[in-house]
């Protein structure tokens, strides 16, 4: 059987070479593994045009291990973090600083909501203490695009730096990081880039990085170390991802291969359309104004059914070889379903016709 379509922002499905991938075992010292780890880290600079400005560290571990290696690294002990938050993954990076007893705002608005860069610069000009400030740019609780661009220009304006958690759109929109002056993106392998989880990394400001000697709290999550290691030796000081490394060093060969972010953006807009209009056709209603979203992950409101339960939708849509994502809201029933990962219309037309079907013989339909 064929394994089941992940329909979901990461872990995503992924491409029978990046899997066959990690069949090959690496020792951490080799030469060969050391020249795949250079090869990554010069190809992730490139696709964020930060070669001549900025440095791209590797870590072991999931996305949010390298979101507070940033903060932890890059927010000064006497800095302070002023946080964009409209969904979960913003309160995550507030919970960060809260733990690394980093002084932090947060600016909130709701989750259908994008930050105002009006309101940022009034912020900012209010509290001079703000040494950073903290943007998701695709917040996956919803799908929601934040505007990067917007908000880059006022935080360089006012002097701050910013900070920005790429997760789910590095790869595949288009990202800068040296004309939006972004002090630090933090991605990971396993979202756009399609590769799988276990490999986090921070693309940083190379004096911003450089500078930040003694911020760490934590000896394997210290940035300035692990890179001026890797700088020395080639060499992770710790035990790599081996097969992680691997598997994103092939799955940045396809991404070459097939065009690099403006082809996989197109391939996911496609996706998204055509997961909209046909979910659209059954009755089923996204929860953001199209302006708003983001082709990588989109928000469904529920079935309006007194009877519906997700488990059991989740269950049956499974059962046919498509897994959802629950709704991220507490205040609304919904679902998302994810367009990103080697998956094209063919997977996405299979999908919607069985979310469909599986609505109506459940008996969630109007």
């Amino acid at each position: 059987m064929r394994e089941p379509i992940l329909l979901t922002p990461g872990p995503l499905t992924t491409a029978l070479a990046t899997k066959a991938a990690m069949l090959t075992d690496w020792g951490s010292w080799d030469s060969r593994f050391n020249e795949l780890t250079r090869s990554v880290c010069h190809d992730l600079l490139t696709i964020a045009n930060g070669r001549h400005s900025h440095a791209c560290i590797p870590l072991q571990g999931s996305g949010t291990y390298a979101v507070e290696a940033a903060i932890a690294n890059l927010v000064p002990r006497t800095g302070k973090l002023l946080v964009l938050v409209n969904g979960a993954y913003g309160k995550r990076m507030a919970q960060i600083a809260q733990y690394l007893d980093r002084d932090y705002s947060v600016y909130e608005t709701a989750d259908d909501t994008p930050p105002s860069a009006d309101t940022l610069a009034m912020l900012l000009q209010d509290d001079p203490t703000i040494s950073h400030v903290g943007l998701i740019h695709c917040e996956t609780s919803t799908g929601i695009l934040n505007p990067l661009a917007d908000i880059a220009a006022v935080v360089h304006a006012t002097g701050r730096k910013l900070i920005v958690d790429a997760m789910s759109s590095f790869g595949a929109l288009p990202i800068d990081v040296a004309a939006l002056h972004i002090d630090a993106l933090i991605a990971s392998s396993n979202k756009c880039l399609e590769g799988v989880p276990g490999m986090g990394f921070v693309i940083a400001n190379q004096d911003s990085l450089l500078a930040s000697r003694g911020n760490s709290h934590s000896l394997a999550l210290d940035l300035l170390a692990q890179y001026e290691y890797m700088q020395a030796t080639g060499q992770w000081r710790f035990t790599p991802p081996t097969h992680v490394v691997a598997a994103l060093r092939v799955a940045l060969d396809q991404y070459l291969a097939e065009g690099g972010q403006s082809a996989r953006l197109a391939r996911y807009a496609a996706n998204a359309t055509l997961l909209q209009q046909r979910l659209g056709e059954a009755g089923l209603l996204l929860f953001l104004p199209t302006e708003l979203q983001a082709p990588i992950i989109l928000t469904f409101h529920a079935p309006a059914h007194l009877g519906y339960q997700f488990k059991a939708f989740y269950e049956a849509v499974r059962e046919q070889g498509f897994v959802l994502y629950p709704g991220k809201l507490t205040s609304q029933e919904t679902f998302r379903v994810g367009c990103i990962g080697a998956i094209d219309s063919a997977e996405i037309e299979q999908a919607c016709h069985t979310i469909t079907t599986t609505i109506r013989q459940l008996g969630w339909t109007q």
